[in-house]
């Protein structure tokens, strides 16, 4: 049980892949490290509730009914989360709300683990195309650092998380270590010889670079390889990928210096003006409403972007009126998001004596080709893309009834059906400073 009246050596707000590796780290230095989380507990396998479910096992096939569609209008925008089997690890927009001036999909999940249970695990590597790119086009503040220092970071993270993937050997996309690649498809493949013989420009497509675990060895304790199930988002009874819940969290606990707390929000950092440091943070018990300071030497903020800032913003005092830090009025500021949603789908001729087998949680991805070198530049924008997608076999809209009856339609049902492929590409969102995010003096949530 966390212990108001003692100063612990280090407090980590968030539970989720930051919160989670932070916790970790400091255990394993021997801190005695306080980690609060503002949702309720989640344990690995044990709270996975609707992790072996199948979607006959929902009324609607996993799709929200009308009136449980009300408590997410922000979240369901997207149209793909929340679904029926993972409602639970996604938070009421109705009891969290936020006001926009423009459109701002928020997506948030309040327990232990946070996101990290249903991130898309995608794990690439900047470059120092990325790292040198503000300064080269004058925008915001140059990066400190550049990729031969964060290069050994990169490594010990990917070799405890488990990245699958294959080494391309790309200046825009450094390789990394990797366990085996998860295979392409035929369609997939088809794809990726067509590039090389259509494009001059370097196009590559390669298996997406995710967070699973394709190869069992004996780093990965307690862990199993991934099943292809594609159930990732419910929670991984064998923590074939990666999350808090399944590697970070039970190495912190392992060490015996871990004490986890749950339903605790944070809402204020305590600032000492005497030694001019942060001295421990003010807590609300999500369940009882009880109001609770705890001490610490250090305070690690990682409870994502925006409740970061949220708390640094109502952490006041005489040395910051206007919130922790920000004395020069940047705390909220620049938010940066990713281009999402744009791409192109299409349907495949051919392959009919071809499928696949198991239901891989992974695509391909196509790396950034543009903007790379005087060969490379565009006019329209200065940066580039990255662009996911994969191919399938089946197509729900081969199996409506009206077009088909009778025995013929039952049996066109268990075919499988034509091939598609599609894909949407994702790119960096620059920095402005109108781009921010305020806290209200006057409206507050049920805390």
């Amino acid at each position: 049980m966390a212990n108001k009246d003692i100063i612990y050596d280090a407090i980590v707000v968030g539970t989720g892949i930051t919160g989670g590796w932070a916790a970790k780290e400091l255990c394993e230095q021997g801190l005695k490290t306080l980690v609060l989380e503002r949702g309720p507990m989640v344990k690995h396998i044990q709270d996975y509730k609707t992790m072996n479910d199948d979607p006959w096992d929902y009324p609607f096939l996993g799709e929200l009914t009308r009136e449980e569609k009300k408590k997410y209008p922000k979240q369901s925008r997207l149209g793909w989360a929340p679904k029926d089997d993972v409602k639970h690890f996604f938070v009421n927009d109705l009891e969290h709300p936020y006001q926009e001036t423009k459109r701002f999909d928020w997506i948030r999940g309040y327990h232990v683990g946070g996101r990290s249970l249903t991130w898309g695990r995608h794990s690439y590597r900047w470059s120092d195309l990325d790292f040198e790119a503000n300064k080269k086009e004058d925008i915001a503040v140059d990066w400190p650092v550049r990729y031969k220092d964060i290069a050994p970071w990169y490594d010990r993270v990917e070799s405890y998380i488990g990245v699958s993937g294959e080494k391309l050997g790309l200046s825009q996309l450094p390789d990394g270590i990797f366990q085996p690649p998860m295979e392409l498809n035929c369609v997939e493949n088809d794809l990726r010889r067509s590039m090389e013989t259509e494009f001059e420009d370097g196009r590559v497509l390669t298996p997406g670079r995710v967070a699973h675990i394709t190869e069992k060895t004996t780093k990965f304790e307690g862990r199993g390889t991934c099943q292809y199930r594609n159930r990732c988002w419910r929670g991984c009874p064998f923590g074939g990928y990666f999350s808090s819940n399944a590697v970070t969290l039970p190495a912190a606990e392992r060490t015996g210096k871990l004490t986890l707390r749950p339903n605790s929000i944070v809402h204020e950092v305590v600032y000492d003006e005497h030694t001019k440091l942060a001295s421990g943070v003010k807590v609300i018990d999500a369940e009882t409403q009880e109001k609770i300071t705890f001490k610490g030497k250090i305070v690690f903020l990682c409870a994502s972007a925006m409740a970061s800032v949220g708390i640094l913003l109502q952490s006041k005092s005489a040395s910051f009126p206007n919130g922790m830090g920000n004395n020069h009025d940047q705390l909220g500021r620049n938010i940066m998001d990713h281009h999402y949603q744009l791409g192109a789908s299409a349907l495949v001729e051919g392959h009919l004596d071809k499928y696949y087998k198991g239901r891989r949680p992974n695509g391909f991805y196509i790396p950034r080709f543009v903007n790379l070198d005087a060969s490379s530049q565009r006019e329209d924008f200065i940066r580039g893309f990255g662009y996911q997608g994969g191919a399938s076999r089946g197509r729900w809209q081969e199996s409506i009834s009206e077009m088909g009856y009778g025995k013929s339609f039952k049996e066109s049902i268990l075919k499988p059906g034509n091939w598609e492929i599609g894909m949407s590409g994702f790119g960096e969102m620059l920095p402005h400073p109108e781009n921010k995010v305020t806290l209200s003096a006057t409206e507050k949530d049920k805390w």
